[in-house]
């Protein structure tokens, strides 16, 4: 656990250029949507949003004038619809808008809708926020490389994201963790030591408590937890390798001296090897569709030459890997990376393969 400083400066937010549009476009993320983000800032007023222990959540309800209220409600059924449905309007008249809720802090300042169905009294949320690059590609490469699914929209400077639900990770760490059992605790060390591995391997920043989530899956005898990324603003932004690993987050301190406690040193080598290979095969089977993301990546421009020198030079010292000696943009540094994992791991499986022959 590190106690410098991992991150001090604002990241700017990076336009989406044609390249990304295309391949935005080719795969259904880019559908036409009828409200933008800067239309749900003309809100008229707005009020604190408590949660059950009467602490301020850092979110604000806002309300709009009599005039933008149902233009904007209807608007947002539509976007629901687009999102989670065939975006036909039938289903429109069973919806309502229960709450628009901003949040004040964190790059995105996003807007979080609660649609609900007035037939059953079934709700989910989605989140409405400015576009920026680096935050499509973190969005792609979770789709790709995760064991999880992402459902999003892009439209000029408006970004649409699925709700991802679970327990806010600082939630957990506080008040559900000291109550798992042995069990339970060394099955979320081995998570967090695979949840560290992915994050690293397709260059996730600031995986702080706060911006992922834990899952309990019951199973039919034990409940089994899974830790999953709820925020993208830092994929392949900072120069700190560090920044990439969650481990040297003190947020997470109680999930570092969990995996020391629970799990051997051959275990966690054992974890990390097999998420590593995970990913090589979701890389290997994604085919042109990450061939065709990466490609977009290594010309776009998504962080700052100082970060780009320093993130290659750390990156070479952690792997000695002279690939990465020669790359100029942070996405050929990414491209380096997945390509690093993919080719040990065919390396790898090669050599058991010849070696099992002879």
């Amino acid at each position: 656990m590190s106690e410098e400083k991992l991150m001090s400066k604002k990241k700017p937010a990076y336009p989406v250029h044609k390249k990304l549009d295309s391949y935005l476009a080719k795969y259904n993320r880019k559908i036409e949507i009828p409200i933008f983000y800067d239309d749900l800032l003309r809100f008229a007023g707005s009020v604190a949003v408590y949660d059950d222990n009467g602490d301020d959540t850092l979110w604000i309800r806002v309300y709009y004038s009599e005039f933008d209220r149902d233009e904007i409600d209807l608007s947002l059924k539509k976007v629901y619809s687009i999102l989670h449905s065939d975006g036909s309007e039938r289903i429109l008249e069973y919806l309502n808008v229960d709450a628009v809720d901003y949040c004040t802090f964190g790059n995105s300042k996003p807007f979080r809708i609660k649609v609900r169905n007035i037939l059953n009294d079934n709700y989910t949320h989605f989140y409405v926020k400015k576009t920026d690059a680096s935050r499509v590609y973190g969005l792609e490469l979770e789709h790709m490389l995760s064991p999880y699914n992402l459902n999003f929209l892009v439209y000029k400077d408006t970004l649409i994201e699925e709700h991802i639900p679970g327990i806010p990770g600082d939630v957990f760490i506080k008040d559900i963790l000291p109550n798992c059992s042995e069990r339970e605790q060394a099955q979320l060390a081995k998570e967090f030591v695979k949840f560290n591995e992915r994050c690293m391997i397709r260059l996730l920043g600031d995986m702080r408590s706060y911006n992922y989530v834990i899952i309990p899956v019951h199973d039919f005898d034990h409940v089994v937890y899974r830790i999953r990324a709820i925020d993208f603003d830092q994929q392949c932004f900072e120069g700190k390798f560090k920044v990439y690993l969650p481990q040297f987050f003190k947020e997470n301190l109680k999930m570092v001296e969990l995996v020391s406690s629970k799990l051997q040193e051959y275990s966690v080598d054992q974890y990390k090897i097999e998420e590593r290979s995970i990913v090589a095969k979701r890389i290997i089977s994604s085919g042109n569709r990450i061939r065709r993301l990466v490609s977009c990546v290594k010309t776009d421009v998504i962080s700052l030459p100082d970060n780009v020198k320093r993130l290659k030079e750390e990156l070479h010292d952690f792997t000695m890997d002279v690939g990465f000696k020669k790359c100029e943009t942070m996405g050929q540094i990414l491209s380096e990376a997945l390509d690093f994992v993919r080719r040990n791991y065919e390396d790898v499986s090669m050599r058991q393969i010849i070696e099992k022959k002879f």
